[in-house]
């Protein structure tokens, strides 16, 4: 009969070798220093020599394993899970339903609602950063390894740079990646300059990756003519195309079927490149982070959705949001591969998005990753963490599970950093950073007739009058609006 609960007694043995010191929210995490688990073998295109060890060793069907290059439709071939095939004579029988035969049985059983034993975690560095023995990882390059620590360090010191400026009232908002800088710089590292990507909000890693300069930061959190957005959004709401970064927007998850529907136009056109698309835990309980996983399955589209579980959307817990095992289990209800990675890890992200590239890519279809990290600082600078979470959880992650720490420590023990690199690094940083808030301040204002243009070719006549409305009522009452915007 069909044994709707097997867990592969191979797959852990072969994958769950370690536990956390201290369990995630939600429950213990087993560390796997291997990221074969939740890979599926690629039949539809090439993969490396090193990628084919990130086959899943739970059996998949025929028709999961191949894809097929399809832009309006085609027939799907015929499945059959392995998870809920049956010996016996009498359930022998199936239907040919659509999507695949389905096969009978004559026990009533119900699936699980969770497995045994939760996703492991796939890391390559312990919390000292020394290299873990016989681990499965993408090697990096001398030159690649050491500007990923200097972005590490760089979007730290200006995170806490920015952070201060808002407290000052220089600039009106701020959000920081504290406790999050390998993610984005290490998924960043792993990508393609002609990749897509569409940003939730603690991305700037990728901009600074990519080139972004400093001074382009502190130009769009000033709102100044300097900024590419022509001071119509909030800080923190980077955007540009010369970097293909699209522009971030406050409502959560928009970005996820924007992201697949990209991804499917790359596919039309035969390009060699992906969508990357980033959210945190509390977006997948969008109604988008559904429509948009499902949307680039069906569609096979090569795009890979991040997500950052941090442990907190705001101020509701994990433990509030859902019941599931995290985010990575979602992808198999969709038909999309998916792999857990330690997101304080900067080797495993490194590892996990380069495999994920070349499978998005060269098989062509979606990727799910979840990185299982933790934001040492407030949401935003609109908040205050200490009212729902306990100071000693901060600082825990802070000092004990700290990316950037980590990732130094592993650099430094192989001779390619050293403590004077350190000091000129921050020293040079953070001497940049003040240099361009000092600009950014002097620089002026957008004037305020952009407000009303890079919408229409020629303005409609009701936006017309409300300009002219704005006009009038600034002329009538200048002291109540900012002398340094040119009407």
């Amino acid at each position: 009969m069909a044994n709707w609960l097997r867990i592969s007694s191979r797959t852990v043995a072969n994958h769950i070798k370690k536990r956390m010191n201290k369990g995630f929210m939600g429950g213990a995490v087993h560390v796997n220093q291997s990221s074969g688990l939740w890979w599926g073998l690629n039949r539809g295109g090439p993969v490396s020599e090193r990628n084919r060890r990130h086959i899943d060793p739970l059996a998949w069907n025929r028709a999961t394993l191949l894809c097929v290059q399809r832009f309006k439709s085609t027939l799907a071939e015929k499945q059959h899970d392995s998870f809920l095939s049956s010996d016996s004579d009498d359930d022998n029988q199936s239907v040919d339903f659509p999507g695949g035969k389905v096969s009978y049985t004559s026990e009533m059983s119900f699936i699980s609602e969770s497995s045994q034993t939760r996703v492991p975690c796939y890391r390559v560095l312990d919390d000292d950063g020394d290299l873990i023995s016989d681990c499965d990882f993408q090697q990096v390059s001398k030159e690649v390894a050491v500007k990923m620590y200097s972005n590490m360090v760089t979007l730290q010191i200006m995170d806490n740079i920015f952070y201060e400026a808002q407290r000052q009232g220089r600039i009106s908002f701020y959000l920081t990646s504290a406790g999050e800088e390998a993610i984005s710089i290490a998924s960043a590292a792993a990508l393609s300059e002609q990749d897509i990507i569409l940003p939730q909000y603690r991305e700037p890693g990728v901009l600074l990756w990519r080139g972004f300069t400093l001074q382009e930061f502190a130009d769009q959190c000033f709102g100044n003519k300097a900024d590419y957005g022509k001071g119509r959004q909030m800080p923190i709401h980077y955007g540009s195309k010369k970097h293909n970064f699209f522009t971030i927007s406050s409502p959560i998850a928009t970005q996820l079927p924007q992201a697949a529907g990209i991804a499917y136009s790359l596919k039309m056109d035969n390009k060699k490149a992906c969508v990357v698309s980033y959210i945190g835990d509390g977006g997948t309980s969008e109604g988008d982070f559904h429509a948009g996983l499902n949307f680039a399955a069906v569609m096979e589209a090569p795009v890979i959705f991040f997500c950052r579980n941090n442990g907190w959307a705001i101020s509701t817990n994990v433990s509030e949001q859902f019941r599931s095992d995290g985010i990575v289990v979602k992808g198999r209800a969709y038909g999309i591969r998916s792999i857990r990675v330690d997101g304080n890890d900067a080797l495993a992200v490194y590892s996990a998005v380069s495999a994920a590239r070349e499978m998005a890519i060269n098989v062509q279809r979606p990727i799910l990753i979840e990185a299982l990290t933790y934001r040492v600082g407030h949401h935003s600078t609109s908040d205050d963490s200490t009212k729902y979470r306990q100071l000693d959880e901060i600082v825990y992650w802070k000092k004990a599970r700290n990316p950037v720490n980590r990732f130094r420590n592993w650099v430094q023990n192989i001779g390619w950093w050293s403590e004077q690199q350190e000091t000129q690094l921050r020293n040079s940083v953070r001497k940049q950073l003040l240099e361009a808030i000092q600009l950014a301040e002097k620089t002026g204002k957008p004037p305020l007739s952009e407000l009303f243009t890079d919408v229409y070719d020629h303005p409609p006549s009701n936006l017309e009058e409300q300009e002219n409305h704005l006009r009038e009522t600034v002329t009538r009452h200048p002291k109540d609006y900012p002398s340094d915007i040119s009407v």
